[in-house]
């Protein structure tokens, strides 16, 4: 099934789970509790938004090694919002990486630097299995210019990104059918963060 006819499929699920808040995605979550919203945006906010002392890479790369971890865990809802995150990143900053969003969603990273490009890699196997990750692929990053605190993002990314994923589609949460619904939202966290 193509990505596109995957999505369509999705869209159409109902949830599984009964009285849960009639709000796509990861906001059913964040709406189940006060606290858990709270929290849940917190963890958002530190991951992706936030200074992380030590980090060379930038919110556009954290909105895109999220992207990464929730395309490989199949998750519609998180790979496409993260997407359109960092497409409206992009956008304030003229969106020259603009094409790497979709390619990412396919499981590939060529159109990457070979920093992104191994920290995409280090994500997506925390995302998978976390301790199939090795000494060689952090020493790979590192040789292409990642520093410590990079390669710190990129696991706990994945690591959060995979409980924000399994929320989503464990509830299956509503899904939309198209990318449009995302973006102003996506606007709206360009400017201002998660909470």
């Amino acid at each position: 099934m193509e990505r596109d006819d995957e999505r369509l499929a999705r869209a159409k699920e109902d949830p599984i789970v009964g009285s849960l808040p009639a709000v796509p995605g990861i906001r059913v979550a964040m709406s189940l509790t006060p606290g858990l919203g709270i929290h849940l945006r917190g963890l958002a906010d530190d991951l992706l938004v936030h200074d992380y002392p030590g980090a060379t890479i930038d919110r556009v790369d954290r909105e895109l090694l999220a992207t990464a971890v929730s395309a490989a865990n199949d998750c519609f809802f998180c790979m496409d919002s993260h997407g359109a995150h960092a497409a409206a990143l992009m956008a304030l900053s003229g969106g020259a990486r603009l094409p790497a969003i979709e390619i990412l969603k396919t499981g590939r990273s060529d159109m990457l630097d070979a920093k992104m490009a191994a920290l995409v890699h280090i994500a997506r196997t925390v995302g998978r299995a976390a301790r199939e990750l090795t000494a060689a692929d952090v020493g790979a990053a590192k040789l292409a210019g990642a520093s410590d605190a990079d390669v710190q993002l990129a696991v706990l990314i994945a690591a959060g990104f995979s409980m924000f994923n399994r929320m989503v589609d464990g509830l299956r949460a509503r899904t939309p059918a198209s990318l449009e619904p995302y973006l102003g939202r996506a606007a709206e966290i360009a400017a201002h963060g998660y909470s």
